[in-house]
């Protein structure tokens, strides 16, 4: 790592279900076309894709891209050695830290992992996401 790499101060995420391509870029510091080569680097970030091909990034995604891109940008990782540190930790933003005082500044605490959400909150999201489609 150089003497140049600096950490860089992202905004705090919003408490929203769905984040735009547009969003995720300016929540995390990315240029769209970074964020689309990403998804095929790194097989953990999908988003969901509506009508048009659209993106939309959940809360955990966007936790995933700020972990890639410190992992890239800040820490000096290559794409291959940062898929292998993701795989290694357990997916990246729900994973173990790699090092103390590892986390990034303005992230709220991670989404709960798929078993500790209930069924009336997924039905929720379900009928959220019919909605969507619907309109």
């Amino acid at each position: 790592m150089t003497a140049t790499m600096e950490k860089v101060v992202l905004p705090p995420i919003p408490a929203k279900r769905y984040f735009t391509i547009g969003e995720v870029s300016e929540l995390c510091g990315v240029k769209p076309h970074v964020l689309r080569y990403w998804e095929q680097e790194f097989t953990q970030l999908r988003p969901v894709k509506r009508r048009g091909n659209r993106r939309y990034y959940q809360h955990h995604e966007v936790l995933l891209i700020r972990r890639i891109r410190e992992l890239l940008y800040e820490q000096g990782f290559t794409i291959n050695g940062a898929r292998n540190r993701l795989d290694s930790h357990g997916g990246g933003a729900h994973g173990a830290p790699a090092a103390a005082g590892d986390q990034v500044e303005g992230v709220a605490p991670p989404a709960p992992t798929t078993v500790e959400v209930d069924v009336e909150q997924l039905r929720k999201e379900l009928l959220h996401v019919i909605d969507l489609l619907n309109r």
